[in-house]
């Protein structure tokens, strides 16, 4: 049988929803690959509801909003295209940010909705139904998306998020304006970091570990592994379980 993609699409009520509907009362064919949830604004999309999506095993995500200016709460469109662009920096190594999508539909453009949905299913009827259906063989791209899932929540990020239109625009608060790619920069170094840390942290959430034994099952640095936990010992997440011979073992705290 022909793979039938499963796709889950959040909608803008004011335009991209009301897109939807003038491409059903229109009778515009598109394939019947869309489940939809209206939101009340593009911006109010957080990535954690993605990457929620996925984990779930669906083959595709698409966010759909108003045109940029057009936004009926001024600019929650832009906050959407900020997190949105986050999002694809965490996905690229783990091969689905082919998965997701952002695009710009108003009230009166059922015929490029309609267009929108059939281009984008063709786009994941080529790369196959979602790795994550296998729930059993996924199981290291799952604790991926779980530490981006944490990463995404955290304060860090999302104060850098919110704040690049205005740091990158007027300026901070010492009227400095950092231009937008150093702000890219520091973005995605602190992505890095964050990742890296989550990953430790859900790690030792399941056992105490050492320093060794973490870079060995992340494949990373011993001397980075050492580095984001002692960030996250600062942090209060994680605390000294015990000390075998000369190695010290560390667990997570906290929630």
């Amino acid at each position: 049988m022909e793979f039938e993609p499963k796709i889950l699409g959040f909608l803008c009520n004011w335009c991209s929803y009301a897109g939807a509907d003038l491409a059903g009362v229109s009778r515009i064919q598109y394939p019947p690959s869309l489940r939809v949830i209206r939101v009340m604004c593009s911006g109010r999309v957080d990535p954690s509801f993605v990457i929620q999506a996925l984990k779930t095993g669906l083959d595709g995500v698409i966010v759909m909003g108003c045109h940029l200016g057009d936004c009926h709460y001024i600019d929650g469109n832009y906050e959407a295209e900020m997190k949105f662009a986050t999002l694809q920096k965490l996905l690229e190594p783990t091969g689905l940010v082919n998965r997701i999508r952002l695009e710009w539909v108003s009230a009166s453009e059922g015929v490029r909705f309609g267009e929108v949905i059939k281009d984008f299913t063709e786009q994941i009827r080529s790369l196959g139904p979602s790795p994550l259906r296998d729930k059993e063989n996924s199981k290291p791209l799952i604790e991926d998306l779980n530490a981006m899932e944490d990463v995404v929540q955290n304060f860090r990020l999302r104060a850098l998020i919110a704040r690049e239109r205005k740091i990158t625009e007027s300026g901070n608060i010492y009227e400095r304006i950092i231009p937008i790619k150093n702000y890219q920069e520091i973005l995605t170094e602190a992505l890095k970091s964050e990742f890296i840390r989550s990953k430790i942290y859900l790690k030792l959430k399941s056992e105490p570990l050492s320093v060794k034994e973490l870079s060995r099952r992340l494949a990373l640095e011993s001397s980075n592994v050492l580095k984001q936990v002692v960030v996250l010992r600062q942090r209060g997440k994680v605390a000294l379980d015990r000390v075998e011979g000369v190695t010290p073992y560390y667990t997570a705290i906290g929630v």
